[in-house]
């Protein structure tokens, strides 16, 4: 079951997320002092996300994120009926993962759930290192070595070429770059493809200049050969 830490003043509302995500196997502990939020952090290890509303007596909730932080990197999702969009920005910054102005359904609040727990799990599994005749890509450190020799890449150089190993010299769109990177700035997106294509291949080319690494292929995308 999913133990998840909820500091919220509004009784009824966390009664009522209470109820409705225990059908879900999540458990839901409230507490609404934020400073017992704290001490029950310290002493209960196990839970694994903190809902945390705004307005709340004793400290405000965006003053609780950073004391949150100080002590762990738990998956914290905002629940609070201030919408002024500063607030927003200054609880994403002060480290909060999400933000889910009220009144909202609880129905959403699970699927929020699901979704950062689902990619902390991701972020904890062990790291692989993908290898070829050629390549092998090192995620622990994020690093790529061609021929035995450390590329230096930047992150969206990093991403298109890990994409062309994992295809295995399969064709590669264009717009599965885009799909696979968050490093790719967003404006004229397959324009800047085609220019990260050629500081990859000028990159290659310092360590090996006897052939083209990368095939483009016309109206798709390119190739790793």
């Amino acid at each position: 079951m999913i133990k998840v830490l909820m500091i919220e003043d509004d009784l009824e509302l966390a009664q009522i997320i209470t109820d409705y995500l225990k059908s879900f196997d999540i458990e839901v502990i409230n507490t609404d002092s934020p400073y017992n939020g704290l001490s029950m952090l310290n002493v209960h290890k196990d839970y694994q996300l903190i809902i945390l509303d705004l307005t709340l007596p004793e400290i405000d909730g965006l003053e609780l994120i950073p004391k949150i932080r100080e002590k762990s990197n738990i998956p914290i999702i905002i629940s609070s009926a201030r919408d002024d969009i500063l607030d927003k920005v200054m609880g994403l910054e002060r480290g909060a993962d999400d933000y889910l102005p009220k009144p909202y359904n609880p129905r959403e609040l699970q699927a929020r759930i699901k979704t950062i727990l689902k990619r902390v799990d991701l972020q904890n599994e062990p790291k692989k290192t993908e290898q070829n005749s050629l390549f092998e890509v090192r995620e622990d450190d994020m690093q790529i070595l061609f021929k035995g020799v450390a590329l230096t890449l930047t992150l969206a150089e990093y991403d298109i070429l890990k994409l062309l190993i994992q295809r295995n010299h399969g064709v590669v769109a264009r717009e599965d770059f885009i799909y696979a990177s968050d490093n790719i700035e967003d404006e004229s997106s397959l324009k800047n493809i085609d220019v990260i294509i050629s500081r990859i291949r000028t990159k290659l080319s310092k360590i090996d200049d006897t052939q083209t690494y990368i095939k483009s292929v016309r109206g798709i995308g390119y190739q790793l050969i």
